[in-house]
């Protein structure tokens, strides 16, 4: 058996796929390596690029959406607000990229939770949806658990193959004259 060179494997799957690929036994007439082992070395390169997560494609930037406010710029803002004219109001407004009504929704809920009125009871229904909508996310955090832990022990495995694989056929010393 003739060992061959990643590099040089790697050449000859690319002669057999995408535009203007050649079979795998015309190619085999070509270089003079068996068809059976360039259909092997291709099913290899398939399976390798089937596990192999697709690179991160540059997408458009979106234009972004509305600022995402944390409670306690929330409170800053509302803080900021008390005691100020209209044209005061406004003119903040501005500045923080508000509209009036976001505003008053924030001014709205800051009295619910204060007033004790937003800790209201969940229906029985809400309470059930709610109780099964916990228990599906519990059952696909286990098996997202466990789905990594399979994929990490398939990557080790790949990974200690390569290494017996090296260990037992080394590549080939190109001797220079």
């Amino acid at each position: 058996m003739v060992p061959y060179t990643d590099a040089f494997k790697t050449q000859m799957v690319k002669r057999m796929v995408g535009p203007g690929a050649v079979s795998a036994a015309a190619l085999a007439r070509q270089v003079g390596v068996s068809q059976p082992t360039l259909s092997q070395w291709l099913r290899e390169a398939n399976r390798v690029a089937a596990m192999t997560p697709p690179p991160e494609e540059k997408k458009p930037t979106a234009p972004a959406g509305p600022k995402k406010w944390t409670p306690e710029e929330k409170l800053r803002v509302l803080a900021a607000t008390q005691g100020l004219t209209v044209e005061e109001l406004g003119a903040l407004l501005r500045s923080e990229g508000l509209h009036e009504a976001q505003l008053k929704e924030w001014q709205q809920a800051a009295a619910g939770a204060l007033s004790g009125s937003a800790t209201e009871p969940l229906p029985a229904k809400e309470r059930k949806r709610l109780a099964a909508a916990e228990k599906r996310v519990k059952e696909l955090e286990r098996e997202l658990h466990r789905k990594e832990k399979a994929l990490t022990e398939a990557a080790a495995l790949l990974v200690l193959e390569k290494k017996l694989h090296r260990q037992i056929w080394p590549e080939p010393q190109v001797l220079s004259f």
